[in-house]
């Protein structure tokens, strides 16, 4: 099957912003929010789709600040990039295309974007998957030498503007490349010509890069407030859980995944490692299919 084959990209205006999106799969199938991470875009998807699509309905945006999606000025508090206000942007999404409920996917960023989203609007969301991370929380708290080390991007984008922009737009090409390659278990061979082509051009883009450092700013400053603050008011992931992370990425060496999800949570949390490194997705589409075809299948909503 070609690429998204069957699937129509468009633009829509909301919360403020134009997310672009792209759907498809199934006609009235159970619908399914699937976000990407840094420093891709909804094509990381492109191996997925086709199969997931089969039995359910589609809906794969890029997040504000990423790929063609809006990327809005930021105050000095970040607010504008905060998971709060990105989450809010996907609820606004589903309600323009007419979904009430979905299950959500989230891989990287996406995953912290879901994380909020399920804590803010928990009604929405039937069932969640989170793709290689822990709680942006646990993992901030837990920074040591070898985690430091392992995420150094973390801390070299939250630098004040322009630093970390001017940094990364002295060679974009170069440093997408080397995140890439360095993050995966195979190298850039891994990854889809025309995949890499859509992340090079969105890095091309100025605005797309101090949009994604505001995205890590924002993760290291008001989400964690807004994290702390769930936390202080007892507020807890109340759907099905479940978590997926690479037995060859960092996650895996330096977390304990099922562990942390499920000291977030009062629900049920089920996973496990897959033969990857970062980028699940494109690395064990396979492996990530059916995952999700069981965990979904066993919501009383997609019977």
């Amino acid at each position: 099957m070609g690429w998204f084959e069957g699937f129509a990209a468009r633009t829509l205006n909301v919360n403020g912003v134009e997310i672009h999106v792209r759907t498809g799969g199934a006609p009235g199938g159970p619908p399914v929010l699937l976000l990407h991470g840094y420093p891709q875009t909804h094509a990381i998807w492109h191996r997925v789709a086709p199969q997931l699509g089969a039995r359910f309905a589609l809906v794969m945006p890029d997040l504000r600040g990423y790929g063609r999606s809006g990327k809005p000025d930021s105050g000095p508090d970040h607010a504008a990039y905060s998971k709060r206000v990105m989450a809010a942007d996907q609820i606004a999404v589903m309600d323009a295309l007419g979904h009430g409920w979905f299950f959500v996917v989230g891989h990287d960023r996406g995953g912290r974007v879901a994380h909020r989203l399920a804590l803010d609007h928990p009604a929405r969301v039937a069932r969640l998957c989170v793709l290689d991370i822990s709680p942006t929380l646990t993992m901030y708290e837990a920074t040591d030498f070898e985690f430091a080390r392992a995420y150094y991007h973390w801390f070299h984008l939250i630098q004040p503007a322009p630093l970390p922009e001017r940094h990364i737009a002295g060679n974009p090409i170069a440093d997408l490349h080397g995140k890439l390659a360095g993050w995966g278990s195979g190298g850039l061979a891994l990854f889809d010509p025309q995949a890499i082509a859509e992340y090079e051009g969105a890095f091309a883009d100025p605005a797309t890069i101090h949009a994604t450092c505001e995205d890590y700013r924002a993760a290291a400053g008001i989400d964690l407030d807004h994290d702390r603050a769930s936390r202080a008011a007892g507020e807890r992931l109340s759907m099905p859980l479940h978590v997926l992370w690479g037995e060859r990425g960092v996650v895996h060496r330096l977390f304990r995944p099922l562990d942390d999800w499920r000291a977030v949570s009062d629900a049920v949390v089920t996973g496990r490692a897959l033969p990857g490194g970062h980028f699940l997705p494109e690395e064990c589409a396979d492996e990530v299919v059916d995952e999700l075809t069981q965990f979904f299948a066993g919501a009383p909503e997609a019977a």
